[in-house]
């Protein structure tokens, strides 16, 4: 997994508001315009041309899978950040709040007593 890579995936779409709609509405294309558009770019005058998703990363993102994100090394916390962002306002709605704090707790609960995975590079 290239950590970094999905890390600052989940960074920089949870810092905006207009990115955090796009990915909601168009996961898919949203990941595919963010590799091009702001992934590639490490300062405003510099990009690297060696920084890409893997299949299953690009499947994982494009499917809200934080699950496997999550299991495959991504911040947790990026990761409940953004998916809270994503999904918290219809979930209250529907039933109650924290609800999918809840929901993404019971997903993960496999993973308590256990090591997590590292989030290292």
């Amino acid at each position: 997994m290239s950590i970094y890579f999905v890390n600052k995936f989940l960074y920089t779409i949870d810092r905006s508001p207009e990115w955090v709609a796009a990915y909601k509405n168009d996961p898919r294309g949203s990941v595919d315009r963010w590799e091009e558009e702001v992934g590639q770019w490490l300062q405003p005058a510099e990009r690297t041309t060696w920084l890409s998703f893997t299949p299953d990363e690009r499947e994982a993102l494009a499917t809200h899978d934080y699950v496997w994100l999550f299991e495959h090394g991504a911040h947790f916390f990026l990761n409940l950040t953004l998916f809270i962002a994503l999904y918290d306002e219809e979930y209250a709605e529907r039933s109650g709040p924290l609800s999918f704090q809840r929901e993404m707790a019971d997903k993960l609960s496999p993973w308590l007593g256990q090591e997590y995975p590292s989030v290292g590079l």
